[in-house]
Formats: structure tokens, C-alpha cells, sequence
């Protein structure tokens, strides 16, 4: 559910001289600046809209029509590639029980053994993997229960930067729904990078940000804020940890449901300027379409 830049290319032109028998081959880099957009559809019952047309769809750039639809496509049954972050400072103590059991309901009765892979992550001020790529259930449980609480400060920006380069880059080109799964109170505190480092990364690797977040007792946090601005720039959403089982139980499945089945439309925005700007998304969809999950924008590419 989240769009990506699709960089220049370097074509190469065989060009041919009448004069000459011969022939001489150029490089010329043409700017195809491209917009990739991927979104869930539900209708009034909250089951999937599978049959959608490109026709039945209003897209604005930052107002702006697209200048040209390039791509629009149904993909269903996706296989899901999940990342499992826990935030492991000293903020997050009262949280652990809770966040250590939604992440292994996750992995033992949502995540499936055939198709699905999970990596367990844990982070404070420096990040640790604790389980590689795997889809047993029983291996990612225990690497789960290793996340241990550390007095430490929290260098989230910098995680989720590192998390989507090194783990969700380097996935292939196969047609995956990626997505972290974050427990945190979105407090950062150590970061190097700025929040829209993290966002960028996550964009050119397709991955949305899902997160059950922890209440802080902090009047003054800005940690909510910083947990939905990940989530609405990637296209995920925001859960209570504090939340009912089985509501958790269903949050869980809204996120199965929204990465296996999803659309991807790529589009040649109006105007493209490689200034660094933000672009806001908004799509519009027929009246049978009850909700759209999509991301809120991108981040154009800086010079």
C-alpha cells in the first residue's frame, strides 16, 4: 500500500547514418519518474473489493491528475514478508507481556507456514535480529520471548531506515505484501536520521508500517503522532496493544487481509520536481467501495 519513485532509466539508442554502413550505439538518460501506489479495497461488510476498473477511480497528485496511468493490476493471495520490531527500551517494560503475546498470536495463528516469512527484531538504541527470515511458527515464537527490556534510549527512525534497506530490500522482485509489524510508544529519542529518511526507505521497498502502540503516561508524548505519521505515509494503521482479545484477533486479520489482497496502479504524476517536496495522495474510489488503505503521499526524490 505504499507508492515508490521509480528512478530514471538509461536507454541506450542505435542510431544509424545513411553516409555510413555502420552503426553507433548512445546512451541517453530520459527521466521516467514513475509513482507505484498499492491499495486494499472493502466494501460495506468489510470483505475485500476484488473487480475493480481503472475507470471507476479518481486519482489526485497534490491536486493534480496523473499524467498518465501506466500500470493497473489485481493481485490476490499475495504471500505477506513480515517484520516483527520490538522496542526493547525501558519506556516500553509495562508493555512487554502484552506485545510479546499480539506478536506471537501473529506468527502462530495468522502467519502462514506454507507461503509467509517473519524475521523478530528487537531495538532500544541499537537493533538486534533475534530470528532470521523463517516461517516456523515455533522458532519465531522463541526468538519472541528473548526480547528483553533494556535501559536504554530508542533509536526508532534509524531501526526502521536499517530494518527496510537490509531486510526488505533485498527480498527480489517477487510480488510480496511487506509490512512491519511495530510495538513501540513511537518516542525516539536517539535516531540519527530523520523521520522522513525512515519513510523514504519504506516507499522504495513497498513496505507499510502497522503498529500497536503503547499509551504513554507522559502528558507531553509525541510519540501517537510520530506512530501515525509512520503509519499513514506508509499505508498501515494504528492498533491499541491495550486493546480486547478479540479485538486484537481482528486487527490482526485486517492486516492479513489488506496486504494479501491488494491493487497496484503506477502513474506519471502531472508535475515531478526532484526538490525533496512532499506529494499528498488522494484516491478516490466508486460508491460500492465502502473504505480504501492507502498511504497518504510520498516524498518526491531530492537532486
Amino acid at each position: 500500500m505504499t507508492p515508490r519513485i521509480i528512478p530514471a532509466l538509461c536507454l541506450a539508442i542505435l542510431i544509424t547514418s545513411p553516409r555510413n554502413t555502420g552503426s553507433q550505439t548512445y546512451n541517453l538518460k530520459v527521466s521516467v519518474d514513475e509513482v507505484e501506489l498499492t491499495f486494499h479495497a472493502t466494501d460495506t461488510h468489510g470483505l475485500s473489493v476484488n473487480d475493480l476498473r481503472l475507470d471507476e477511480l479518481r486519482l489526485l497528485d497534490n491536486g493534480h491528475s496523473p499524467r498518465r496511468f501506466v500500470r493497473f493490476e489485481s493481485q490476490r493471495d499475495l504471500p505477506i514478508r513480515a517484520g516483527i520490531l520490538l522496542d526493547t527500551s525501558s519506556s516500553m517494560q509495562q508493555n512487554r507481556p502484552a506485545d510479546q503475546a499480539i506478536a506471537i498470536a501473529y506468527v502462530q495463528r495468522v502467519l502462514d507456514q506454507k507461503t509467509d516469512q517473519a524475521f523478530i527484531m528487537s531495538f532500544g538504541q541499537r537493533s538486534s535480529v533475534r530470528q532470521a527470515w523463517s516461517n516456523n511458527a515455533s522458532d519465531l515464537t522463541t526468538a519472541i520471548h528473548k526480547s528483553s527490556i533494556f535501559p536504554s534510549t530508542t533509536a526508532l527512525f534509524d531501526t526502521l531506515y536499517a530494518t527496510c534497506r537490509y531486510q526488505f530490500g533485498k527480498l527480489g522482485n517477487a510480488a510480496t505484501g511487506n509490512f512491519i509489524l511495530l510495538f513501540s510508544d513511537g518516542e525516539d529519542d536517539a535516531s540519527s536520521l530523520p523521520i522522513q529518511a525512515a519513510v523514504d526507505m519504506c516507499q522504495q521497498t513497498n513496505t507499510a508500517i502497522y503498529t500497536f502502540r503503547a499509551d504513554s503516561p507522559n502528558a507531553f508524548a509525541t510519540g501517537l503522532q510520530t506512530l501515525s505519521q509512520l503509519a499513514n505515509l506508509t499505508g498501515g494503521h494504528v492498533f491499541r496493544d491495550s486493546a480486547s482479545l478479540s479485538e486484537i484477533d481482528e486487527d490482526l486479520h485486517i492486516i492479513q487481509a489488506n496486504l494479501r489482497n491488494q491493487y497496484r496502479l503506477v502513474y506519471r504524476p502531472t508535475k515531478l520536481n526532484r526538490d525533496g517536496s512532499f506529494h499528498s495522495i488522494v484516491l478516490l474510489p466508486p460508491d460500492r467501495v465502502a473504505g480504501i488503505s492507502a498511504r497518504s503521499g510520498y516524498y518526491a526524490p531530492a537532486r
